[in-house]
């Protein structure tokens, strides 16, 4: 296996920390991470295919190890992270690649593809969101901070930051919780205690209506450039309904889905089967 080193690079003034597999002259895989993690959420799914592809897994500004700009020095927006992780990729030599892309990874991947479809060989999306009808009602406290920015609705999102909602959201939908680690679930919770970080995340909370505003851009994308796109979809998501998943046939009828059963998290339950799922796509794609 190739191993993995821990890296960082300086992307415009902002220290950007990242995991590399890298194969030399192999497929690349961009895999970016979600709320509230980071790129420790692929801690077991790169081993199994680091012997296949040059694998980049960074934290997104404001996560894990890379670094969190004060909010008066960089306006936390998915434009602006899409951005720095778009030039990440160029510093590092990421010229075509694959995009895995979960929970936030996905408008920020979305981003990426609408402005350099030429750049984008395929498209795994593992909860990542660009329909409507993948919301579901989970949103509704959310949707209410969208329509008046009023402090006591930036307030009640707060419950989204504590411990206690970090561990449901690993947990939820999954059949036997005690198949979870909490190694990953006590990291995100140890970042969001940062000094700063409530903040942080409560201005992206506000700015995911953006991604939404933009759901016909990246349909748009789908149709004009048909990527190959893999859906590997947590059935039990409380989030991301699984009609979100099958609506990327709608765009792109070759669109493979896959739907297993457990919740947001589906890597902490499903990684060796999800990484057999992407490999043999990838293998397909590879073959044409």
């Amino acid at each position: 296996m190739s191993p993995i080193r821990y890296r960082t690079t300086e992307v415009d003034g902002i220290k950007v920390f990242y995991r590399e597999a890298q194969n030399v002259d192999a497929p690349k895989l961009l895999l970016l991470h979600g709320f509230p993690t980071a790129g420790h959420m692929f801690r077991e799914l790169i081993p199994l295919l680091a012997d296949k592809f040059h694998l980049i897994a960074p934290d997104l500004p404001g996560f894990g190890l890379s670094d969190m700009p004060s909010r008066e020095k960089f306006k936390y927006t998915f434009d602006n992270i899409a951005r720095v992780i778009e030039r990440f990729t160029e510093i590092i030599g990421f010229d075509r690649f694959a995009l895995y892309v979960f929970d936030y990874g996905a408008p920020t991947g979305f981003r990426m593809a609408v402005r350099h479809p030429e750049r984008i060989t395929a498209i795994i999306s593992q909860n990542g969101n660009a329909y409507e009808e993948g919301l579901s009602d989970g949103w509704t406290p959310i949707r209410a901070y969208w329509e008046d920015a009023s402090q006591a609705n930036r307030k009640a999102l707060r419950a989204f930051l504590t411990p206690e909602t970090t561990r449901w959201q690993y947990t939820h939908g999954v059949p036997d919780p005690t198949t979870v680690s909490p190694d990953g679930q006590n990291l995100d919770n140890y970042y969001l205690a940062r000094p700063g970080a409530d903040e942080v995340q409560l201005d992206l909370f506000g700015d995911y209506k953006s991604n939404v505003a933009l759901y016909p851009s990246f349909q748009q994308y789908f149709r004009t450039h048909k990527p190959p796109l893999l859906a590997v979809w947590g059935k039990n998501d409380p989030f991301f309904l699984p009609p979100g998943a099958e609506a990327f046939r709608s765009d792109i009828p070759e669109a493979k889905v896959r739907f297993f059963d457990t919740g947001h998290f589906a890597l902490e339950t499903h990684y060796a089967e999800i990484a057999k799922v992407i490999s043999d796509f990838l293998d397909e794609r590879a073959g044409k």
